[in-house]
C-alpha cells in the first residue's frame, strides 16, 4: 500500500514541472484571453457579448472561417489516405526504406523562407509552371491571383506534412504482429483482404492520433501563405490566421480575443466528438 502511494506521488512530482509550465504559459494566458473577450480593447470596460456579436457580423471573419473549414475538409482526407498508402508501400520495401523516410521527412526540415522561394519560382505569373504551359501551347495561369491559390495552399500543406504522418502510420504498422498476416495468407487471404481485415482494424488508435495531429497542423499552414501573398491574399486562401494578423496589427484585441475563444471552443468540441466516435467504434 505504501509503495502504491509512493509511486503515485512520484508520478505527480514527475508531471508537476510540465503541468506548471503549461499552466503558466498556456492556461493562465488563455484565461486572460477569455476575460479580454468580454471587455473593450482600449478602456477595458465590460461589454458582455458585444465583441462576439461584432465578430460574427464581420464579413472578413465569415470568409476566413469558411475558407479555413474548406481547407481542413480538403486537406485531412487527402493527407490521411496518401500518407497511409505511402506507409504501407514503404513498409513492404526491403531496401532503401530509411532513405525514403528521410526524403519524405525533408520538407519538415526545410526553412519557411526556402519554401516561399520555391513557391515564387514555381507559381509566379512568369514562373516555371507558366513557362512550361506556354511552351506546350497553353495560356499561363494566375496561380496566386485566382481560385488556384487555394489549390496551391493545399499542395503546400500536403507536401509539408506528408512525411510526418507517414512515419506515424509506419509506427502503427510496425506494432501489428507479422504472424497474423502469415496465418491469414496460409488460409488463402490476399493482400487486399489482409489490408481490410487486419491492417485497418489494428490502426484505429493510430488513425485517431494522426487525425487530431493533422487537424491541428492545418492551422500552421498560414506562415508560408502569408510570406508569399502578404496580409491580403486571394480571397480563396484568406484564412483565420490572416484575419488575426490583421486585427493584431490594428490592435483590435477585443475582436481577436473573442474569435480566439470561439475557435478554441470549436476545436475542443470537434476533438471530443472525434474521440467519442473512436471510442464507440472500438
Amino acid at each position: 500500500m505504501k509503495r502504491k502511494k509512493r509511486s503515485g506521488w512520484a508520478g505527480i512530482l514527475f508531471l508537476l514541472p510540465s503541468l506548471a509550465g503549461v499552466s503558466i504559459f498556456v492556461l493562465v494566458p488563455f484565461l486572460d484571453v477569455i476575460r479580454r473577450s468580454f471587455t473593450a480593447a482600449v478602456t477595458g470596460a465590460w461589454v458582455g457579448l458585444a465583441n462576439y456579436r461584432t465578430v460574427f457580423a464581420n464579413t472578413a471573419f465569415r470568409l476566413a472561417a469558411s475558407n479555413t473549414v474548406r481547407f481542413t475538409l480538403a486537406c485531412l482526407p487527402l493527407l490521411i489516405v496518401i500518407s497511409l498508402a505511402l506507409a504501407v508501400l514503404l513498409q513492404s520495401l526491403t531496401f532503401g526504406k530509411n532513405l525514403m523516410k528521410s526524403v519524405y521527412l525533408m520538407p519538415m526540415a526545410v526553412p519557411a523562407a526556402s519554401v516561399v522561394l520555391v513557391w515564387k519560382v514555381l507559381f509566379h505569373s512568369r514562373g516555371l509552371l507558366n513557362g512550361l504551359l506556354q511552351k506546350l501551347g497553353f495560356e499561363g495561369i494566375g496561380w496566386m491571383s485566382t481560385d488556384y491559390a487555394f489549390v496551391v495552399l493545399v499542395i503546400s500543406y500536403l507536401w509539408k506534412n506528408l512525411g510526418y504522418d507517414m512515419i506515424l502510420w509506419m509506427a502503427g504498422l510496425a506494432g501489428i504482429p507479422v504472424e497474423i498476416y502469415e496465418a491469414a495468407r496460409v488460409d488463402g487471404a490476399g493482400e487486399w483482404s489482409c489490408f481490410l481485415r487486419i491492417t485497418l482494424p489494428n490502426l484505429k488508435s493510430s488513425l485517431y492520433t494522426i487525425t487530431v495531429l493533422s487537424f491541428l497542423n492545418s492551422f500552421k499552414a498560414f506562415r508560408e501563405a502569408w510570406l508569399v501573398a502578404g496580409d491580403y491574399p486571394h480571397q480563396s486562401m484568406y484564412l483565420l490566421q490572416h484575419l488575426y494578423s490583421n486585427w493584431f496589427r490594428d490592435m483590435s484585441f477585443d475582436k481577436i480575443s473573442a474569435a480566439a475563444v470561439v475557435t478554441a471552443l470549436i476545436v475542443f468540441v470537434l476533438i471530443m466528438l472525434l474521440q467519442k466516435a473512436w471510442d464507440g467504434a472500438e
